[in-house]
């Protein structure tokens, strides 16, 4: 039997993290280990997503999160594993949590650090019964406090100050993908060998978008301004061309696909939901710097996501993320119609 000698590169996600870290000779090594232990986070949440129908890990808790959602056990899981591999490394100074009401303090136990740590440990958790993609979003911020325990202050950072941000999704592979402002890149997990290798470098969108993805079910309730853009999309409202309609349901997994096809993913505000509903902090900040590191745009439908000043930790926000053009378009439609 012949072999071929095996001629690619392979980079693993912790050589990436420090070629990227060698680019900067005063770097400490703490974001590195930061990013290196939430891909750690991500196998350990992929090797029970994996088993979901074999392990006692389906279903609801019985209890309900600070959202008034229904906590999957597979949410509490990688709630744990989020927390319990950040807690005690000195690294952050303090945590906040789609899941947890309040800031998540460093016990006291553990020195703090200059970091700040944003998450939501699982993001479309409503669909893990349905087999459905699910995934782990984070973002990272340098602290604004001085020293000490870590504030509300902290969490309360707007977007465009993230130092790093990324996603874990989780489905017929498991891929993380992030970035530390210098571009974004993507790894799948072998699982053969237990490791994220680089198969996804330097992502931009498309040029030419192929998607738009969206809850039409909700289009009744959405301003004229957003269902003109939506029938514009689909070749109407004197459009050239038209996109075809793909949704999962999953944010993270809507959103990856965008990134991946081009095109464009929204969440508008509705009258059932006026300021929106989906996490601003969580989820659209992160997913929003990684779209525009991608040659993206993030809107609110009225100005830039990661310009909004948070105010509540759990703050909520419509979302417009994908191809700079069709994100303008939405902001053009938006502002004529409302």
């Amino acid at each position: 039997m012949s072999t071929r000698p095996i001629t690619g590169k392979i980079t693993t996600i912790e050589r990436h993290i420090l070629d990227e870290q060698s680019a900067f000779p005063d770097a400490s090594g703490t974001l590195s280990g930061l990013l290196y232990n939430i891909a750690l986070a991500g196998k350990l949440i992929a090797s029970h997503t994996t088993r979901a129908g074999l392990a006692d890990i389906l279903g609801s808790t019985g209890q309900t999160n600070v959202q008034g959602e229904e906590v999957q056990k597979l949410d509490a899981y990688a709630q744990r594993i989020m927390f319990q591999l950040n807690d005690h490394t000195g690294r952050l100074a303090v945590m906040g949590s789609e899941e947890v009401e309040d800031p998540i303090p460093i016990p006291d136990k553990y020195p703090t650090g200059k970091y700040v740590l944003v998450f939501d440990p699982l993001d479309g958790s409503s669909n893990i019964d349905y087999n459905v993609s699910v995934g782990t979003i984070f973002g990272i911020y340098k602290r604004v406090t001085p020293s000490g325990p870590g504030t509300l202050e902290d969490l309360l950072q707007p977007g465009r100050k993230l130092v790093a941000a990324g996603y874990i999704v989780y489905g017929s592979s498991t891929m993380l993908v992030y970035s530390t402002g210098n571009g974004v890149n993507g790894f799948t997990l072998d699982p053969s060998i237990g490791e994220f290798l680089l198969s996804h470098p330097n992502i931009r969108l498309p040029d030419k978008p192929k998607y738009y993805s969206a809850n039409q079910g909700y289009q009744s309730r959405w301003s004229e301004g957003v269902q003109r853009f939506t029938r514009w999309l689909r070749g109407e409202e004197g459009a050239t061309h038209s996109l075809s309609l793909r949704y999962i349901g999953s944010m993270i997994a809507d959103v990856h696909r965008t990134l991946l096809a081009g095109g464009i993913f929204y969440y508008p505000a509705d009258t059932r939901a006026p300021n929106g509903k989906l996490r601003l902090i969580y989820e659209a900040n992160p997913m929003s710097f990684i779209i525009e590191q991608a040659g993206g745009y993030a809107s609110t439908g009225r100005e830039p996501v990661l310009d909004v000043q948070p105010t509540a930790l759990h703050q909520r926000t419509p979302l417009f993320v994908g191809n700079r053009e069709l994100v303008e378009k939405a902001e053009e439609f938006i502002a004529r119609y409302g």
